[in-house]
């Protein structure tokens, strides 16, 4: 898994994984720290813009964290 590049300096991810139709988020804290989101939840808008902020290194913990639908639409967790 690539590492995020959090040019912010206070992000919670830690590393994300990119498929085609998918993008894997780790999280530095928490229970749960890798959460799949998927084209089939929250949906591929959703999934595309995710995945590339997460090319950016810049805001996608603020993003998963200020939609609804992405932060608590994930498809699964571990």
């Amino acid at each position: 898994m690539p590492t995020y590049l959090n040019l912010n300096g206070d992000s919670g991810i830690s590393s994300y994984e990119m498929g085609p139709n998918f993008i894997n988020v780790t999280f530095t804290q928490g229970t749960f720290r890798t959460y799949s989101y998927t084209h089939a939840r929250p949906g591929a808008v959703h999934v595309e813009t995710m995945k590339r902020l997460a090319v950016q290194g810049y805001g996608l913990n603020s993003y998963i964290n200020s939609n609804p639908a992405v932060r608590n639409g994930y498809a699964s967790r571990v």
